[in-house]
């Protein structure tokens, strides 16, 4: 398994957190600050609004002429800030400069200018950037109409000089607020990590000969839930590696006598002188081989019903007849009948190949200890859920103690050559892989009958 440790979880966690809170905040300034420039406008749009209605009240119309009362306190008013000072224009006609402290300019031609109604636009003056109210008004008699126009400016430097420091009110107690998050959001990625380096620590100080569960008794529930799978590894883990041992340990121990038995007879087949003693010799070498030949094979199966499997569907039935039809020459050699009883089809999850071992396993013992002229039956049947592969036979049986040791590894009931006491333990650990079952019972009269119980598959 490949691990990337350029990007660390830690890290992850403050990008995905703390980024977004800066992109937020960026985000919220510029908000900040296009809404307090939009109030600013608005504030400066409805002062000059009323200006230019009051000063436009001020001309008032007489006989074919004008008459101004614009008195010098009101002009004070409108110029006393000299850094947002605010220039005026009376025009008449509109364009011609009549009073005024500053000559505008007339409104852009494409903007629609109504009678009596103030018009608001932007423009640069001087290099500033200026708002201005104009309004329009008609006065003469109906021969000769005239029309005015009054214009009042005013610089948008002290409406940006608001919005900054609207902007600066709002912000700085964000800034500050971000900064207590942030802050919280990493002490908070650094207490949630900390039962994951705690996790960390536990396993660095597992050993194959110390594979013992992780405790975490704080910590969240997604941590409890990896602790929990890792437990899982472990006693799986700790499973395979007693099983390997005890392979070890039952190869060692049961090779170790058929071995001592093949050097003993080679030696004393090298110091025979006759050709008849030797050939004795090496028959009993070639029976020993035999045994220690068939034990690693029973060893090895052991083990491998040990390991994982993967259950597919599989034809119990079919396979049965299969198998039986294999160890009929077997049985014809030892002057054995085997038949086969049952169902045509029986569908299990199983694997295919521990399967097949178990059925030989169970007729080579039958076959091996019924004894010339007795007969074994393989039979197949569903019963309550579950497909109950048998093998009887009218053998010698087994007494009531037997029955209970049967299954028991490196156990024999009998002394005959051949057997290592691995057959139905192997039968009995394939039952318990596939989720079922082996059971021995003696057969009423005289016989053993072996059954494996599998679950259907549904």
């Amino acid at each position: 398994m490949k691990v990337a440790t350029s990007f660390s979880l830690r890290r992850q966690l403050r990008v995905w957190l703390l980024v977004p809170q800066l992109v937020l905040w960026l985000m919220g300034g510029v908000l900040a600050f296009r809404v307090a420039l939009t109030y600013a406008e608005k504030a400066i749009d409805q002062s000059l609004t009323q200006s230019v209605r009051s000063l436009a009240r001020q001309v008032k119309p007489l006989g074919s002429g004008l008459l101004v009362d614009f008195p010098r306190a009101a002009q004070d008013i409108l110029e006393q800030d000299p850094k947002d000072r605010v220039s005026y224009m009376v025009s008449s006609p509109p364009g011609s400069f009549l009073l005024g402290n500053g000559k505008l300019p007339p409104p852009p031609a494409q903007l629609v200018i109504g009678d009596n109604e103030p018009l608001l636009y932007d423009l640069v003056m001087d290099g500033k950037p200026m708002r201005v109210a104009s309004i329009e008004l008609g006065f003469g008699d109906g021969l000769t109409p005239q029309r005015l126009r009054v214009q009042v400016a005013k610089s948008l430097a002290v409406q940006q000089g608001i919005a900054r420091e609207l902007v600066r009110d709002v912000l700085f107690p964000l800034l500050l607020l971000g900064a207590v998050l942030s802050f919280l959001v990493y002490a908070g990625i650094r207490r949630g990590l900390a039962p994951l380096q705690r996790l960390e620590a536990q396993l660095a100080h597992r050993t194959a000969a110390s594979l013992s569960p992780i405790e975490l008794t704080e910590a969240p529930r997604e941590v409890h839930s990896l602790a929990n799978a890792l437990n899982q590894l472990l006693t799986t883990l700790r499973r395979s590696l007693s099983q390997e041992k005890r392979f070890l340990n039952d190869a060692a121990h049961q090779l170790r006598t058929p071995l001592a038995g093949l050097i003993s007879q080679t030696e004393m087949a090298l110091q025979e002188t006759e050709p008849q003693a030797v050939k004795q010799r090496l028959e009993k070498v070639h029976t020993g081989a035999l045994r220690s030949a068939h034990l690693v094979h029973q060893l090895l199966s052991l083990a491998r019903t040990e390991a994982e499997i993967a259950l597919h569907p599989v034809d119990a039935a079919s396979l049965a007849r299969e198998v039986a039809r294999e160890w009929t020459p077997r049985a014809v050699a030892a002057g054995i009948d085997l038949g086969y009883e049952g169902e045509d089809t029986l569908t299990v999850p199983g694997d295919k190949l521990l399967l097949r071992e178990a059925l030989s396993n169970l007729i080579d013992n039958a076959l091996r200890y019924a004894g010339r002229g007795a007969a074994v039956t393989l039979r197949t049947r569903a019963q309550d859920g579950h497909c109950l592969l048998e093998v009887e036979d009218n053998g010698p049986g087994l007494s009531a103690p037997d029955l209970e040791r049967v299954f028991e590894r490196f156990w024999r009931a009998s002394e005959l050559p051949g057997g290592c006491g691995l057959g139905l333990a192997i039968v009995a650990e394939i039952a318990q892989r596939h989720g079922g079952n082996a059971t021995a019972t003696a057969v009423p009269g005289q016989g053993l009958r072996v059954r494996l119980s599998l679950p259907l598959a549904r």
